[in-house]
């Protein structure tokens, strides 16, 4: 079997991200968690160096206002995109809107899915629709709507259209009426968006990475990673927030600190959990993953419910890939895939969408006839 060849040697790749500034003040009015979810240079440093690997050059390009006149400057071939967004409703749907606008190939998820996975809401609705487990919930716009008759105390509140924990806290758990409105008028007035409300879910925690499509053996380096469908389920990382500044809850405050850090929750990978619930989980994954039509690379948030029942609480399409520290990357070294082949595998197969990739020949099966 033959290699898949670029139609091109080498490209110029430009990077696009957010980035933060922790010298600089937060404007007023923002929430106290606002950026959380931003990239640190180094972030880009590393995908920029393990990119050049392989021949490539590369460029990093803030995603602020100035974009499209700085894509329009570098020329890039293609850009790897893990660009949060500017503020809005659908804000990681931003910058691939820009490049479908300006035609230029990029990674990962298209523009609505990146607009849809953002907002919990939608998202869980679109999977309940489909017959995908996850706990009664409710949005509230106001804070006086009245609590539907199936959310039973203790319940959860949290940003509906946040990520990276923002909003999450101590305080997230409510026991009663009083201290549930408290709580959605807080998320309400100080994120600007509705409070999303839901069961809360004492079991464990669990995160499950997913890459590939259904043709992505022909674009490969590493065919060998895929099963018959043209996905490779990560191995189950488990979230040990026991120990955790916010114990049994995976806040931002959580998410911050280092691996091993006083107050950092523990990262298991592979789970420590029997065959059938890890296979449960992986489904659950893949199928979260293909009906919000998310393509090339997501991480789906899953904890277990007072019975063990498994419920999905969010996908990321926009996953965090610092080595060494993101959830994807654990799943990715835990069975000894380098960070260098993860961030190519990204790149290829979203080169692959755009043509930049021929297809592999795929020699025809002897024992086959016609």
């Amino acid at each position: 079997m033959s290699v898949a060849r670029r139609i091109k040697r080498y490209w110029k790749v430009a990077v696009l991200a957010n980035i933060k500034d922790d010298s600089q003040p937060k404007p007023e009015g923002v929430p106290p968690d606002a950026f959380a979810d931003f990239d640190h240079i180094e972030t880009v440093d590393a995908i920029r160096a393990a990119i050049e690997t392989d021949g490539h050059t590369t460029v990093f390009i803030h995603a602020d206002a100035n974009l499209p006149y700085a894509l329009r400057e570098a020329n890039p071939d293609i850009c790897f995109n893990i660009a949060e967004g500017l503020g809005g409703d659908a804000r990681e749907a931003q910058v691939p809107a820009l490049l479908e606008m300006f035609r230029i190939p990029y990674t990962g998820s298209r523009v609505l899915t990146n607009g849809i996975s953002l907002d919990k809401t939608l998202t869980k609705r679109i999977w309940r629709d489909r017959r995908l487990p996850v706990a009664p919930f409710q949005e509230f716009n106001f804070g006086d709507e009245p609590l539907r008759p199936e959310l039973k105390f203790p319940l959860f509140v949290k940003p509906a259209r946040e990520g990276t924990g923002m909003g999450v806290d101590l305080k997230a758990i409510v026991k009663n009426e009083k201290e549930m409105r408290e709580r959605i008028m807080y998320i309400v007035n100080t994120y600007q968006q509705p409070a999303l409300v839901e069961t809360f879910l004492p079991g464990r925690e669990f995160t499950v990475g997913v890459i590939g499509r259904s043709d992505a053996k022909l674009y490969s380096r590493h065919p060998e990673w895929y099963e018959k469908d043209g996905f490779h389920r990560f191995p189950v990382l488990e979230l040990d927030s026991s120990r955790s500044v916010t114990p049994n809850i995976y806040s931002q405050a959580a998410k911050s600190k280092d691996i091993g850090e006083e107050g950092a929750p523990g990262y298991v990978c592979p789970a420590n959990i029997d065959p059938e619930l890890d296979r449960k989980l992986k489904h659950f994954a893949l199928r979260a993953h293909q009906l919000l039509y998310a393509l090339d690379v997501s991480r789906t948030d899953i904890r277990l419910d007072e019975e063990g029942n498994p419920r999905l609480l969010e996908i990321n399409t926009l996953p965090g890939l610092t080595p060494n520290y993101s959830d994807l990357c654990l799943q990715s070294a835990a069975e000894g895939i380098r960070y260098e082949d993860l961030i190519l595998e990204i790149l290829y197969l979203g080169a692959s969408r755009w043509g930049m990739i021929e297809p592999r020949e795929v020699s025809p099966d002897p024992g086959k006839k016609r």
